[in-house]
C-alpha cells in the first residue's frame, strides 16, 4: 500500500510545469489531489485526465477569500489537509531601474503573501492530519542573488524566512514546514529570460544540466513523506550544485 493512499495534497499553481509533475505524481502515489490555479482549463483538463481523485479549484492566491474558500471546500470534501505545496509563482525579470511598484507588488502579492495565505489559513486543517506537512517552493534565487530579478530574488528569499518561523511555530501542532529552493529547471518558465541567461546557467551549474520537473517532484514527495517525519525548518537545494 503506498504511503500517500488516502492522504489528501494541494498543490497551488497545479495546472502546469512543476506544479502539474507533482499532482500526478501524488495521483499515481494513491492520494487526493486538489489541484489551484487561474489556469482555468488547463487546471481542468489536467484534473479530468487524473480521474476521480483529482479536483480542480480556481484559485488566486494572493486572495483572503479564495483561500477560505479553498480550504472551506477541502475541509468539506475531505475533512483533512495532509499536505500543502505553496507553488504557484511568478517571475518576470527586469532590471531595478526598470521594476515599476505595480510590477513588483504583484510579485510580492503571488510569491510571498500567498505563501503566508496558505500556511496560515490551512494550519487547522493540516493539524487534523496528525502529521500535517507543508513544502513552499523557494528557489535558488533565494539563496543567492542574481541580476535583474530584484521583486522575484526579494520574495524568494521572503519564503525562506516565512518558511523557517513557520517551522518553529507549527512544530506543536505536529506540521512540518521545509522550503526547497530549484535550480535552472527545463520549465515554461525559463523563457522568460534571455536565452543567453539560461545557456550560462546551465554552464555554470556543476552538472552541465537543466533539472526536470521530476526531480523536483521526486524531493517533493519525500519532504511530504513519513520518510521525512525528522525535517522541519529545512531549507534544500536542487540545482545541480549551483548554490555550492
Amino acid at each position: 500500500m503506498s504511503s500517500f493512499d488516502g492522504k489528501v495534497v494541494l498543490v497551488t499553481g497545479g495546472a502546469g510545469g512543476q506544479g502539474e509533475s507533482h499532482a500526478r505524481r501524488f495521483i499515481a502515489e494513491g492520494a487526493h489531489v486538489v489541484i489551484t490555479d487561474i489556469a482555468d482549463d488547463k487546471g481542468r483538463a489536467l484534473a479530468e485526465s487524473l480521474g476521480d481523485k483529482a479536483t480542480y479549484m480556481h484559485h488566486d492566491v494572493s486572495s483572503e477569500d479564495e483561500w477560505k474558500a479553498v480550504i472551506d471546500a477541502i475541509d468539506k470534501k475531505h475533512g483533512k489537509l495532509d499536505v500543502l505545496i505553496n507553488n504557484a509563482g511568478l517571475y518576470k525579470p527586469a532590471s531595478i531601474a526598470d521594476t515599476d511598484y505595480s510590477s513588483l507588488r504583484l510579485t510580492i502579492d503571488i510569491n510571498q503573501v500567498g505563501v503566508f495565505l496558505g500556511m496560515k489559513f490551512s494550519a487547522d486543517l493540516l493539524a487534523k492530519s496528525g502529521s500535517g506537512s507543508i513544502i513552499n517552493v523557494s528557489s535558488l534565487a533565494g539563496l543567492r542573488g542574481f541580476p535583474n530579478a530584484i521583486a522575484y530574488v526579494g520574495t524568494k528569499w521572503a519564503v525562506r524566512g516565512m518558511t523557517k518561523t513557520a517551522a518553529a511555530e507549527l512544530a506543536g501542532n505536529n506540521i512540518r514546514v521545509n522550503s526547497i529552493h530549484p535550480g535552472f529547471i527545463d520549465t515554461v518558465m525559463l523563457e522568460e529570460n534571455d536565452p543567453s541567461v539560461n545557456k550560462e546557467g546551465q554552464e555554470t551549474t556543476p552538472l552541465k544540466r537543466l533539472g526536470t520537473p521530476g526531480e523536483i517532484t521526486d524531493l517533493v514527495v519525500f519532504l511530504a513523506s513519513d520518510q521525512s517525519s525528522y525535517i522541519t525548518g529545512a531549507e534544500v537545494a536542487i540545482d545541480g550544485g549551483l548554490s555550492v
